[in-house]
């Protein structure tokens, strides 16, 4: 599947036809780095090379103009960003929990955080995995490198309702700057690893 293909048929994806009713698709994320995003039962994020694997299937979810939530079909959870750049699972749909959609100049697609990016040089915070299929933190992963692109592998067009958007100011912050509250939200930071904030590509 090339990549410059889907970029014809990925708008037509991604509808947004009124207040109450979303046009969407389930699909899978494959990224350059040769995984698939993979969402697992105890909320960790992380990268596999199984092409049947069920929880590297995920709604992707219109929320505004090429803005999506990207939510894993078997476990309901949503993928967010906190404001240190962290990847982690929560069980409601917050602002961390939108993600703006670019296609890149070489076709492929990219995920930025919609809240956060670099302060002084406004570079965006990108979803992104390292070459042994690990989550890197948003702010360690560039858009013109291959950790940044994912070819969307649609498998079907579904219909949504809108998500019920939950204030971030309803979550207690823990020290990381991840939402909690008691256990209405999962909180594992890149599958449960921390990750060191010298660690990159």
């Amino acid at each position: 599947l090339q990549p410059k293909s889907l970029l014809k048929t990925l708008p037509h994806f991604i509808l947004k036809i009124s207040s109450q009713s979303l046009k969407g698709i389930v699909t899978k994320l494959y990224s350059r780095q040769g995984f698939h995003l993979q969402l697992q039962a105890d909320g960790t994020i992380d990268g596999t090379k199984e092409e049947d694997s069920s929880y590297a299937i995920f709604n992707l979810i219109p929320v505004g103009l090429r803005v999506v939530a990207i939510q894993g079909v078997q476990t309901k959870l949503y993928l967010a960003m906190n404001n240190e750049g962290y990847l982690y699972t929560s069980e409601h749909f917050t602002p961390e929990c939108k993600f703006k959609e670019s296609v890149f100049e070489n076709y492929y697609v990219t995920y930025s955080s919609m809240l956060y990016r670099q302060q002084q040089s406004g570079r965006g915070w990108y979803l992104g995995f390292n070459k042994e299929g690990h989550i890197m933190k948003g702010n360690h992963v560039k858009k013109t490198k291959p950790a940044a692109h994912f070819i969307p592998k649609p498998l079907k067009v579904a219909m949504y309702r809108e998500p019920s958007l939950h204030d971030l100011s309803e979550f207690s912050r823990s020290g990381s700057g991840t939402p909690t509250k008691s256990r209405s939200a999962s909180a594992m930071l890149n599958g449960g690893k921390t990750l060191s904030h010298n660690e990159s590509t």
